[in-house]
């Protein structure tokens, strides 16, 4: 059929920087686990009785690796959105016009955001499966 359909002027085309921060929001939201989180409804953070009977707030669900609580997806989320991030930057040193400082700068910025994001997710695996690893 031949329909006479028009774009409302009021829709623009969305700049690069907005459709990067979308991305980067539906990125964290899947890898924090939001569809399990919808689905499960777990706890925020859960809590475990110490030997002297006092109860103690536990932020990782051990033991379990396809289980989790909803700050446990969001701390795992923020390191690999900061571990792309890492990489986001230091794709960004090629830029040629670069001062030789900020490359430099974000060559050393964009290394240690994945050197922290990587080891630091080990060590949340770590936390939730003792002797993951381990030698």
């Amino acid at each position: 059929p031949h329909l006479k359909l028009k774009k409302p002027s009021w829709v623009k085309q969305p700049s690069s920087m907005t459709m990067f921060a979308m991305v980067l929001l539906s990125y964290f939201l899947v890898t924090g686990g939001i569809i399990y989180d919808v689905i499960v409804e777990p706890p925020s953070i859960g809590s475990t009785t110490d030997e002297k009977g006092n109860s103690k707030p536990v932020a990782f669900m051990p033991y379990r690796v396809n289980g989790q609580y909803i700050m446990e997806g969001l701390a795992s989320s923020f390191l690999f959105s900061l571990g792309g991030l890492g990489f986001i930057i230091l794709d960004r040193t090629n830029v040629p016009v670069m001062p030789k400082l900020n490359r430099v700068l974000f060559f050393c910025v964009g290394f240690a955001a994945i050197i922290i994001s990587f080891f630091m997710c080990r060590v949340f695996m770590r936390m939730k499966l003792p002797g993951y690893l381990q030698a």
